[in-house]
């Protein structure tokens, strides 16, 4: 073999591993969906192990916020890649022209659920049909349209939510909308009870979250950019999931001083718990992992419920040409 030979398959076989040769560091932004988080863990893990940087890719993680639309920095171009929370935001890309698309999907399940007092009857989505339910402005326009045509659920049943649980431990009979990972978290440490938590997704709620975002010109103009930014994402998942997540929930803390150990440590449980990350189609295509029928199973779903057009090209809103290749198994 000559030596050429050698340099060509060792080359080769360090393309297939995702690596780059050093010091070949491609600039990337970007954006969470919120402040930093325990679900944020997998792109902390990915920065903090240099998991990026062994793909090449000086990865600056822009966290979110009440006031920040990073949706919009990535449609003008100052973002390169943005979080988008659950499929209704790619869809809208579809529906209104907007040229971007989902990548990978980091959750496989939305985190949302619904939460209510113990030994009052509200134990189910059932149970909850008539009642009053505090809802934010944001909810009303996702997953509410689901649960209003699964269940029967109304608008008079609504009633408004501003991320504050007050009114919920004040009154047994209430039902607020949560985060697994976050609220049932502080309602049992602040009311000394353990609520009863209902996981929409689990209803069937088929919206992926967490979704890689970016450009369709990043796509057709940079692919190798983009995927080696979805491979290296994956593998922060695999470790932040299944290995030592310190290095990351220091990184977290850093940028969100407010995030405990023992939040980001419910977080992370609770997330393995219920397969938010890592079940269903995962389990064979690797975490990350996107099917055109889970999409079009979501898309008839809010047809169903007069969100969109039967008509809407839905397969614009994402690709699968990243995803679905076993990485970092």
């Amino acid at each position: 073999m000559t030596r050429e030979t050698i340099i060509a398959a060792v080359a080769a076989i360090a393309i297939a591993a995702g690596a780059v040769p050093a010091g070949a560091q491609d600039k990337v932004s970007f954006g969470t969906d919120w402040r930093a988080q325990a679900e944020h863990g997998c792109f902390y893990q990915a920065q903090a192990a240099g998991i990026y940087r062994e793909h090449g890719l000086d990865v600056t993680i822009r966290q979110g916020g009440p006031n920040l639309n990073h949706r919009q920095l990535m449609i003008n171009g100052a973002l390169d890649f943005n979080m988008g929370s659950n499929a209704y935001g790619a869809l809208n890309f579809a529906k209104e022209g907007i040229p971007m698309v989902a990548v990978a999907a980091i959750f496989q399940k939305l985190p949302a659920v619904l939460i209510a007092h113990p030994g009052v009857g509200n134990d189910g989505f059932e149970a909850l049909k008539g009642k009053p339910i505090l809802i934010s402005t944001d909810a009303r326009a996702t997953w509410w349209l689901f649960l209003k045509q699964r269940f029967g659920y109304t608008d008079a049943q609504v009633r408004p939510y501003t991320f504050n649980s007050a009114p919920f431990l004040a009154d047994r009979n209430a039902v607020q909308q949560g985060y697994l990972t976050s609220e049932p978290f502080s309602i049992e440490r602040e009311g000394r009870f353990k609520p009863v938590v209902m996981l929409i997704a689990d209803a069937g709620f088929a919206s992926y979250s967490t979704l890689v975002e970016t450009s369709e010109r990043m796509v057709r103009e940079r692919p190798d950019v983009v995927q080696r930014f979805v491979d290296a994402s994956i593998k922060g998942c695999y470790a932040y999931h299944y290995g030592n997540p310190a290095a990351a929930n220091a990184l977290i803390k850093r940028d969100n001083p407010e995030m405990g150990d023992d939040l980001l440590a419910h977080g992370l449980a609770k997330m393995n718990e219920h397969g938010i990350v890592d079940s269903g189609d995962t389990k064979t295509l690797g975490i990350g992992a996107m099917t055109e029928a889970r999409w079009k199973e979501f898309f008839d779903s809010t047809v169903a419920a007069g969100v969109y057009p039967a008509t809407l090209d839905w397969r614009k809103a994402f690709t699968t040409r990243f995803v679905n290749k076993r990485t970092g198994m």
